[in-house]
């Protein structure tokens, strides 16, 4: 018999739900110190929480039972996610379960700013019957541009439909195939911006999606455009958005999310006219709040049974395995699948991978999902982890197979990528170097050792001299340290691909900088 502890409030659905499951016995014990959670934790099985609970290195450490941790919510930044791996713990949300409530505070939103509803009711306290004031904008015939397609957006077009509104999508990873099914017309961005009516955002954050409304793609908009923010705060330029509602190239806004949380008095759009500002609504429902208790509780059950392990945020596995063995392929193969994501000039579409090796043979799987999962992250605007990343995958029609023969490399154990796009294609290799040292080895047809980590700046140059001078003498005019230079090339006086890591983040200002010497090629700033 499994034994659960709930250590925060959970929504008493979940608890009736507890009640009833005939494999596992559970204990509510709130309002836990760090103490009493250390001392009676080796006495349970799984942990279920919210946002109270801080499950440390310490506590996993004590809960030598210990074999899933269950978030009812997104957030696991209360977890230590990595001690939780290392010791073979599951760790669990709920990302799914607000799916439905945002995509209705989405359209909440959109029709309180065109029907100015709430300085109208605040017009109405103050004694006004101002009703010329508040003239509204219908729905009807409206073109809305959905910025991302993932689950929520598809929601919110489903209720757009019932509106009679034209609803157009912009999502790079997702064919026009998924958006016909629904009746979604997939544009490029500036088509998107040049025919909404309405514009609202459903994209994951990224270096590609960070200020996406920007003054520049305002400028592409339609005069009187309103534009709605329920996804994340960094994908507005907020001092851009103020100006161009100031000046009426935009109607109205409503913000559900800011680039802080709570934003402060001196936020540029508060206070403003035709804005309308929520604190962080989106998933606060009680429906929500009741399927994200019920969720976590079949989660954590199903994972006691290992019966499945359903929206994990590090590695599943069965009983047996250490995970410890795993989880550094998965990393560096995490690693290799956003390097593939950044250097691609467009959207990829299919994968193949290959693995080499006696330490690989059984861990293709694993390797699959960590590739997926390091380059679907930074594209899709849900939550994607080691669990759903294959499906997700398979949602925007990317084609996943394994191959042979994609690296002419001699490592013991290797694993190689290889990412098609429209016009092109890029291989890139990696190795654990004594089974613990993650290295890329090749891009494409370049040998190379480089350690994938932190701020990598990647450049394509023509093999002439000077190149390394004249890119280290700029990054010391900026402050910028070099960790580690590594350099390739495939035949003398052609190109050389170099990968520099960096101690320190490049500016916008020293990236263009380097971009604009002769001799650079292509340049761009990875994190990893």
């Amino acid at each position: 018999m499994h034994r659960i502890l709930v250590s925060d409030k959970l929504g008493q659905p979940g608890i009736l739900q507890l009640e009833q499951e005939k494999s596992c016995q559970h204990e509510v014990n709130l309002d836990l110190t760090q103490e009493q959670l250390i001392k009676i934790i080796p006495s349970y099985d799984a942990l279920i929480i919210r946002s109270g609970t801080q499950v440390t290195e310490s506590v996993l450490k004590a809960g030598k039972n210990l074999k899933v941790v269950g978030r009812a919510g997104i957030g696991v930044d209360n977890v230590d996610v990595k001690a939780a791996s290392q010791a073979g713990v599951i760790v669990m949300n709920t990302p799914q379960a607000n799916s439905v409530a945002t995509a209705e505070h989405t359209f909440t939103s959109l029709l309180a700013v065109c029907r100015h509803t709430a300085p109208a009711h605040a017009s109405l306290l103050a004694g006004e019957w101002s009703r010329s004031l508040f003239t509204g904008t219908q729905l009807y015939k409206k073109t809305l541009g959905l910025i991302g397609f993932g689950r929520i957006a598809r929601l919110v077009a489903q209720r757009a439909k019932a509106f009679e509104m034209r609803v157009v999508a912009h999502d790079p990873y997702v064919s026009a195939e998924v958006g016909q099914e629904i009746g979604v017309e997939l544009l490029d961005l500036e088509e998107l911006l040049s025919l909404s009516d309405m514009v609202s955002l459903h994209t994951g954050m990224s270096a590609e999606t960070a200020n996406i409304v920007n003054a520049d793609s305002l400028g592409k908009m339609k005069d009187g455009v309103i534009i709605i923010n329920p996804s994340r705060g960094k994908l507005v330029d907020e001092f851009a958005l103020a100006e161009a509602i100031r000046s009426g190239k935009v109607k109205g806004a409503a913000l559900d999310v800011y680039r802080s949380e709570p934003p402060d008095a001196s936020h540029p759009l508060i206070g403003l006219p035709g804005v309308l500002h929520t604190p962080h609504l989106g998933a606060s429902t009680e429906e929500a709040q009741r399927d994200v208790a019920q969720q976590i509780v079949s989660q954590v059950v199903d994972a006691l049974n290992e019966r499945d392990f359903k929206n994990s945020v590090n590695m599943p596995f069965s009983a047996g395995p250490n995970f410890s063995e795993i989880e550094p392929f998965m990393s560096l193969a995490s690693k290799m699948g956003a390097l593939q994501f950044h250097m691609a000039d467009s959207p990829i579409r299919k994968i193949e991978l290959e693995i080499k090796g006696d330490a690989l043979e059984s861990l293709a799987k694993p390797v699959a999902t960590g590739l997926l999962k390091g380059l679907l992250e930074n594209v899709s605007s849900e939550v994607v982890n080691y669990i759903n990343a294959p499906e997700v995958a398979h949602e925007l029609g990317i084609e996943v197979s394994q191959s042979i023969g994609l690296s002419g490399s001699d490592y013991a154990n290797l694993m190689s990528c290889r990412v098609e796009w429209e016009g092109g294609q890029r291989t890139i290799s990696g190795t654990l170097l004594g089974g613990e040292h993650p290295r890329i080895v090749e891009v494409s047809s370049y040998r190379i050792d480089v350690e994938p980590q932190g701020n990598m700046l990647i450049m394509m140059n023509k093999d002439v001299p000077g190149v390394i001078g004249e890119v280290g003498t700029l990054l010391g005019k900026h402050g910028v340290n070099i960790a580690e230079w590594r350099l390739g090339r495939a035949e003398k006086g052609d190109h050389a691909l170099a990968m520099i890591n960096l101690d320190s983040d490049l500016t916008d200002q020293t990236l263009a900088e380097i971009r604009a010497l002769p001799a650079i090629l292509k340049v761009l700033l990875v994190k990893l």
